[in-house]
């Protein structure tokens, strides 16, 4: 394996954690809870709207007599990256209009 792509895997892996844990650090009060869950079923929607996109190119891909998996799809980093993303901007979102 390439050795930016450890890196790179590595940062993002940090990164994410400390996300998850900024956001629950603090026991107690219910207005941080909400604004965590409702960032968490935004980026749960994001995630299952791609794998919906990526089932129906698949479908399509058969149906037109091409092999449904040829080295074509999500690529996991990129996948993982971009949840992060709209984890992180969706969090900072909730937060800024909820208050914090």
């Amino acid at each position: 394996m390439d050795w930016v792509k450890i890196v790179y895997s590595f940062i993002l892996l940090v990164c994410g954690l400390l996300i998850f844990v900024t956001s629950s650090s603090r026991k107690g009060d219910e207005r941080k809870k909400f604004i965590s869950t409702k960032a968490q079923s935004y980026a749960f929607v994001v995630v299952i709207g791609m794998l919906i996109l990526e089932v129906i190119e698949s479908i399509y891909r058969t149906f037109q007599g091409k092999n449904s998996y040829d080295g074509i799809g999500i690529s996991p980093l990129i996948f993982l990256t971009m949840i992060s993303v709209v984890y992180l901007i969706t969090f900072l979102t909730y937060r800024k209009k909820y208050g914090d």
